[in-house]
């Protein structure tokens, strides 16, 4: 058999001509919002820019940009690059803290009131446990970068919103596993417990190979810089194989990201966090991350804005209301074991923690794909997460005091 090879060349850069092209735009965006939010000094933040060009370019308006296959997989990249770095974030210390704990059952809280409430709203058990974790989750990828920006991680106010926005993150991702999925109950917490155990062989492979090969760490520090950047090549690596895992076993891939983060933080020694970090931001928020918050704008159908404004203004009042305000009661009548200290600090927390994007996109598109959930909804809870990243973090800046780092990573 003949093969064409310039056949071959020409049909496969066709295949790629609209992706190229919807790419192009993508980036050109992903530049421009910087630039814009620059103008204002910084009072509308560059995330929130990147979601409106995103729908401004997306085919609900201009038309000029499509998330085909191509595509999709640079924003599934993208969600991976976004929750790996909220996961490194973490402390792990912190997460055994009475806060925690205490930030967990305000969560549950939220949870099972705001699911018997849409129940009685809907009279339907699965729409319900939708509405239930769109509504209480926390988009700590999303709010990290804004930390970062406005100088909170370390302090009172950012420490705290970490350990909420973790539990905002896991708990709902690991609820619409049990609740959402087509497998029982029974066999998705095993498959939970399955990927648990991957992901621990995982974090020690690096030790156990050095251990048993001492020439392999030689070879491998040796590599680390110039155009072999091995340590970067292993981060990549340990992400891509905790998403492939949780996407062969059917489980949201925001979850063995996060996982992935939140070893890179346990077995990176601290001296070396810094540099890493550095590191890793430039790879990925210059084209991963914001990629993914453009091609989730994409996704919002402008026309669902125009004809229901009300429904989609409503949406960042609900998440208020069920998520922030929960958060801020218990902060003020309870001893949660957090250091924040005066009532603007915990307005900011709970303005923080009602802050949700990707969990309510992951959530609406596995709605739709069910069928429990249609289109229009689903932009509806998009474009009303979206605001909750334009208005709440912007609300919270406002507020902020100047306070002393508590501690340094």
């Amino acid at each position: 058999m003949h093969f064409d090879v310039t056949y071959v060349l020409a049909a496969g850069e066709s295949n790629y001509t609209d992706s190229l092209v919807s790419f192009a735009w993508i980036m050109a965006v992903a530049l421009l919002a910087p630039l814009i939010s620059h103008l204002t000094g910084k009072k509308m933040p560059a995330v929130a820019l990147l979601i409106f060009f995103g729908m401004i370019i997306g085919p609900s308006m201009l038309g000029l940009a499509h998330e085909d296959p191509g595509i999709g997989m640079l924003k599934e990249l993208g969600v991976g690059a976004l929750f790996l770095l909220a996961g490194f974030e973490i402390d792990i210390a912190a997460l055994k803290s009475k806060e925690a704990v205490t930030g967990f059952s305000t969560w549950a809280i939220c949870m099972v009131a705001c699911g018997v409430g849409a129940y009685f709203l809907m009279d339907d058990i699965p729409g319900a446990i939708v509405m239930a974790i769109a509504l209480t989750s926390t988009a700590l990828g999303t709010i990290t970068p804004m930390l970062k920006q406005d100088k909170l991680l370390g302090t009172r106010v950012g420490d705290s919103v970490l350990i909420h926005g973790a539990i905002g993150e896991v708990a709902p991702i690991t609820a619409m596993a049990l609740l959402l999925g087509s497998r029982s109950t029974l066999a998705t917490m095993l498959i939970l417990l399955a990927f648990i155990g991957i992901a621990v062989a995982v974090a020690i492979m690096p030790f156990a190979i050095t251990t048993l090969m001492p020439w392999f760490k030689d070879a491998f520090i040796s590599s680390a810089g110039s155009t072999n950047q091995t340590i970067m090549r292993l981060i990549i690596l340990i992400l891509a194989i905790l998403m492939a895992v949780t996407a062969v076993f059917e489980l949201d891939i925001v979850l063995g990201a996060f996982a992935a983060g939140i070893i890179l933080n346990r077995i990176i020694p601290d001296e070396y966090h810094k540099g890493l970090e550095n590191r890793l931001d430039v790879v990925f928020y210059s084209m991963l991350i914001p990629v993914f918050f453009v091609i989730s704008g994409m996704a919002i159908d402008w026309d669902v804005i125009v004809s229901e404004p009300v429904k989609v203004l409503g949406i960042p009042l609900l998440i208020l209301v069920t998520r922030g305000l929960p958060v801020f009661l218990r902060e003020n009548i309870h001893q949660t074991g957090s250091d924040v200290e005066t009532t603007r600090e915990r307005i900011q927390v709970a303005l923080y923690a009602a802050t949700g994007l990707p969990i309510i996109v992951a959530v609406m598109s596995l709605a739709v794909a069910s069928g429990i959930v249609d289109n229009e909804m689903a932009s509806i809870f998009i474009a009303g997460g979206a605001l909750t990243v334009a208005i709440f973090p912007f609300i919270a800046s406002l507020l902020r005091e100047e306070e002393p780092a508590k501690s340094e990573k």
